[in-house]
């Protein structure tokens, strides 16, 4: 009945800081030329290895003056891409991030066949060595890495209507019995209330009073066949197998209890299973109730003359003709040529 559901949800993360101590900023920045770094020790965050390049006189012509920064992925081998974000931070004399120095940068997809991200002009070398933030010639920079894990999560099938059946089926909390065909049904009003609208109008509404005795007795209906109804209404599911009879009758109690769903699901049955033995027994169904769909398919089958006289020696076509009597003139008129427009219209008139 129910579907499965994958959820991807980014909700599982790693975190680690990193500290990359420049000892020598003034030796490094002289013997390392523009687009030239030094690569951090690796570190691991997330089942993965990580590390920070510098370039003390930047990655490239256009950012000679600054500092170059770029957090790196250094798992070559790894089966997927990585996501993750980082932030940046100069730490002052008291190892503590200078806010005017602190740069964070959104989640980055890490290509899993190495990459590397951050920023090309993360400082001014000028600005930097003004700053008073360095002690004896030592930079110190803070790496935070967090990596993100996608976690697939399957969410399993909706069971709310195996509750309800089982609800049903233990008699729980049950404060309702009804009688049909000599058989009693245990049932719960809220229930039954929440998915009919005339059973919530007897239950709930004005007629509250007079279902208040128990049992409560229901006439012109089969015991299987209230049971049927009763099962689909806890559990929105028929009976696995749903023959074309007991579909017949669970749609006049669709119809009586103002069930939607089941009265669609019962007619759609009826309509693909018409033949010749059930065709009359069918259009009888669908005239007296006004199942609109169900007649326009009997209708269609009956266009065939062939299937025509194999409705009229039914077993039904008795009772059709005695019930029913104006469905004849449609039938007629369905079946008459269209050239015999002026007979359709005589026939059309003939029950009015």
């Amino acid at each position: 009945m129910a579907e499965q559901y994958k959820i991807s949800a980014a909700m599982v993360s790693e975190e680690r800081s990193y500290v990359l101590k420049v000892d020598g900023y003034s030796r490094a920045k002289a013997l390392l030329k523009n687009g030239e770094c030094v690569d951090s020790d690796p570190f691991s965050v997330g089942g993965h290895d990580w590390a920070v390049l510098y370039y003390p006189n930047g990655d490239g012509d256009d950012c000679a003056d600054f500092i170059s920064l770029f957090v790196s992925f250094e798992s070559a081998d790894a089966a997927e891409d990585v996501k993750a974000k980082f932030a940046f931070s100069v730490l002052d004399e008291n190892g503590e991030p200078v806010s005017s120095y602190s740069y964070t940068h959104p989640m980055h997809t890490f290509s899993s066949k190495s990459d590397n991200w951050g920023y090309h002009k993360f400082i001014k070398r000028a600005d930097l060595e003004v700053s008073g933030h360095m002690r004896d010639d030592c930079l110190a920079i803070r790496c935070d890495l967090t990596v993100i894990h996608d976690k697939e999560t399957i969410v399993p099938p909706g069971n709310l209507h195996r509750h309800l059946g089982d609800l049903l089926n233990n008699k729980d909390a049950a404060d309702l019995t009804f009688q049909v065909g000599g058989q009693s049904f245990s049932a719960h009003r809220c229930v039954l209330a929440a998915r009919s609208s005339v059973f919530k109008a007897e239950l709930l509404g004005a007629m509250e009073e007079s279902y208040a005795a128990s049992p409560i007795e229901i006439c012109d209906m089969e015991a299987d066949v209230f049971k049927s109804l009763l099962h689909f209404i806890y559990t929105d599911t028929v009976p696995p197998v749903l023959d074309v009879v007991m579909a017949g009758h669970l749609l006049v109690a669709a119809d009586r209890y103002n069930i939607g769903r089941l009265k669609m699901i019962c007619e759609e049955k009826l309509c693909s299973h018409i033949d010749s033995g059930m065709v009359a027994t069918s259009l009888a169904l669908a005239e007296q109730h006004g199942f609109h769909a169900l007649k326009k398919a009997c209708l269609k089958f009956l266009a065939s003359p062939s299937n025509l006289e194999a409705m009229m020696a039914s077993d039904g076509y008795e009772h059709l003709k005695s019930s029913c009597p104006s469905v004849f003139k449609e039938l007629v008129a369905e079946i008459l040529p269209a050239e015999l427009k002026a007979a359709k219209d005589i026939i059309m008139t003939m029950w009015k």
